[in-house]
């Protein structure tokens, strides 16, 4: 895959000012990295699943903002399936201090959720 130093943020919509917190704390490290999003979440059409994937794939890799509220997120969890569907890299960290509920949908089920810590995305973003 050629490097367009793009990253793709998937937050769940009720996680808007945590993504807002990311952007941030990552514009302020001056990475060298573009972030796109998807802030409208329309899962339900397929012009936007189709139009997303596009966006999604068209990135070098993809950080997941896991809270709570991914269990009724369908937009993140479509970003989500497409980056994985797509072999990209994904970071998963958690959004919040709340618990996150013991089970999670997929595609994220089972997969490792780290730390939201700059030196874990850092770590993250050197790898693209």
């Amino acid at each position: 895959m050629a490097s367009t130093n793009k990253v793709f943020i998937s937050f769940a919509l009720r996680d808007i000012k945590l993504r807002d917190q990311l952007l941030e704390q990552l514009n302020k490290e001056q990475t060298g990295f573009t972030f796109v999003d998807m802030p409208v979440k329309q899962s339900w059409e397929p012009a936007w699943k189709e139009e997303c994937r596009e966006k999604v794939t068209d990135c070098d890799g993809v950080i997941g903002l896991v809270t709570k509220n991914i269990v009724r997120a369908d937009g993140q969890l479509w970003e989500l399936k497409c980056a994985y569907e797509g072999k990209m890299p994904v970071l998963l960290i958690h959004g919040d201090s709340e618990k996150l509920p013991s089970k999670l949908p997929d595609p994220v089920g089972q997969r490792e959720i780290d730390a939201w810590t700059a030196s874990t995305i850092s770590a993250f973003l050197k790898r693209l």
